[in-house]
């Protein structure tokens, strides 16, 4: 670019660069997919309220000796005491003040399943997203997630580009002919790397349980740690996101190997 800095030279400054052989493109979503990433955004915010909720409720609980055990369906009982007028281990003042607390948990957590159901109900209205789905590790919320940001497949020449545009690819420090590969470069989509990842530490905790069929991923899992080998598969179910939008078809399950 040019000294300085106004509009002139910004535009000029674009002309050059779109000129650039290697440079790279975003396709423009349609009104469809951003409403529908919307609905995403909307249910992330929406779970983090309601995580922030959980926790001031749980704390203000634990100052009175009040504890229940960890997960959201267990604030059930923590629910009960505060709408127990009959249960002294709570003063009047601080009950009044986690009634209200509890009032909006329960209101967050209304949207955030209507907000599930209207995802839902796009997805299995989308032949791209139903398709998505047959992928293990890839559910409803990560095939309509994919759909609705990847406009054009076409953009990206191979899944492994997609994996990169998504960051679930190693970061380099390479140099002199040395390859230094370290952890995943985060950059890109941190939302669909989140889905990605969890929806693989989902079929890595599956398989440890109930053992599996697939050789791949048995020695994914005897030989990396847990985290590395969930984002490997993650990389692997972008890959075959990418060439079920490319190339359509659904995605088949290796044949049963005895292990």
């Amino acid at each position: 670019m040019k000294r300085g800095k106004n509009d002139a030279t910004d535009a000029a400054a674009i002309c050059e660069a779109v000129t650039r052989p290697t440079m790279r493109f975003v396709s423009v979503k349609s009104t469809e997919q951003q409403g529908v990433l919307m609905l995403h955004r909307t249910r992330e915010l929406l779970v983090r309220q309601r995580t922030m909720l959980i926790n001031a409720i749980r704390a203000h609980m634990a100052e009175f000796g009040i504890v229940a055990p960890v997960g959201v369906p267990q604030v059930k009982k923590l629910l009960s005491i505060i709408a127990d007028p009959d249960d002294t281990r709570l003063p009047p003042v601080g009950r009044t003040c986690l009634e209200g607390l509890a009032r909006q948990l329960l209101s967050l957590h209304e949207e955030i399943h209507a907000g599930e159901k209207r995802i839902h109900a796009w997805h299995r209205a989308n032949e791209d997203s139903r398709r998505l789905e047959t992928t293990r590790g890839i559910g409803p919320l990560t095939a309509s997630a994919l759909t609705a940001s990847i406009t054009d497949p076409k953009v990206f020449k191979s899944g492994r580009m997609m994996a990169a545009w998504i960051g679930l690819v190693p970061r380099q420090n390479s140099t002199g002919g040395k390859q230094r590969l370290g952890r995943i470069s985060k950059q890109g989509d941190q939302y669909l790397r989140w889905l990605l990842v969890a929806g693989a530490m989902s079929v890595i905790g599956h398989a440890k349980r109930n053992g599996t069929t697939d050789p791949w991923l048995a020695r994914l899992i005897a030989d990396k740690p847990t985290k590395v080998a969930a984002v490997a598969l993650a990389n692997k179910n972008a890959r075959i996101a990418w060439a079920l939008l490319r190339h359509g078809g659904t995605y088949h399950k290796p044949a049963p190997v005895a292990i």
